[in-house]
């Protein structure tokens, strides 16, 4: 109370939580945060109780929501049955591969339309937007006829390029770099400093966070992206962890409580990203750039 009571700024300040109706319309919307939270964690925490359980307990018409016995032990020995690790590490080259690519990529090109402004840089903005509003799917089955004669199937390097080449992305760098004082980039100029050089020693440097944000969405994407890596990756020895999930899933060899398990083992991971970097996604995300 003593913190709403130094409230200033705001659509409402503290004087306006006096009346009866900013109290009633305050009491909904934090009636609502509540249930949005409650439909997003639920189901992670369900899924989470219930992979413990044995397949008894699931089939049990008799429900109880925790299993008799949290065996951490199960989880273990489920990664040991299946040898999930090498998922794991096939998905950390394609996310690895995809930040890079996609850090590089759209970041010079943002710095190309939106700091150099060459001639023709409008026509490129233009077709990035064009791209941009052309359904993936569309372009998936040509992609496919390009990348089976450039004989590039069972390869990380298409991921990578797809992951990396993304016009939202773009977007974004173009935006923040458009907001960089321009007196920085003249003064640079001045000192002698080449257009790559001042990328890489005033651009960059002035865009932690805007890296960090476009790092962590291709992170994300590049983890939990199903269809193309199942397109691409046909040898099983270099499948991701959500192409593999699903291979698993229509198999014999995990009853329906290791299924449920195995869903915990390939969500963890976004779980502890965003748990760790949660306010960069937020205050950059929301910002998309930086003040002058």
């Amino acid at each position: 109370m003593k913190r709403l009571s130094t409230k200033r700024d705001g659509l409402l300040n503290f004087s306006d939580y006096k009346t009866i109706g900013n109290k009633i319309a305050y009491g909904v919307f934090i009636f609502l945060l509540i249930m949005f939270t409650l439909v997003a964690i639920v189901p992670i925490l369900w899924l989470f109780i219930t992979s413990f359980k044995t397949v008894n307990e699931i089939n049990s018409t008799d429900y109880h929501l925790f299993p008799e016995v949290f065996d951490i032990n199960k989880l273990f020995n489920l990664w040991t049955k299946l040898d999930f690790g090498r998922y794991y590490i096939n998905t950390l080259i394609v996310v690895v591969g995809a930040v890079i690519c996609s850090v590089v990529f759209n970041g010079l090109l943002a710095y190309a339309v939106g700091v150099l402004k060459p001639i023709g840089y409008k026509v490129v903005n233009v077709l990035v937007l064009l791209g941009y509003m052309i359904p993936s799917a569309l372009a998936m089955f040509p992609l496919l006829m390009q990348l089976t004669d450039l004989k590039l199937i069972d390869s990380y390097l298409p991921l990578w390029l797809m992951f990396g080449a993304n016009a939202y992305y773009y977007l974004l760098f173009k935006d923040y770099f458009e907001k960089i004082p321009q007196a920085l980039i003249e003064a640079a100029k001045v000192d002698g400093l080449s257009d790559f050089g001042i990328f890489l020693k005033i651009v960059l440097p002035l865009s932690k966070s805007i890296i960090g944000v476009v790092a962590i969405f291709t992170m994300t994407a590049a983890y939990s992206d199903f269809l193309l890596p199942y397109l691409i990756l046909q040898d099983e020895n270099m499948q991701t962890v959500m192409v593999a999930v699903y291979n698993l899933s229509g198999t014999t060899t995990l009853d329906a409580s290791e299924m449920l398990m195995l869903l915990v083992i390939s969500i963890i991971p976004q779980i502890i990203i965003f748990i760790i970097f949660q306010k960069q996604i937020m205050n950059t995300s929301a910002s998309s750039g930086m003040k002058e």
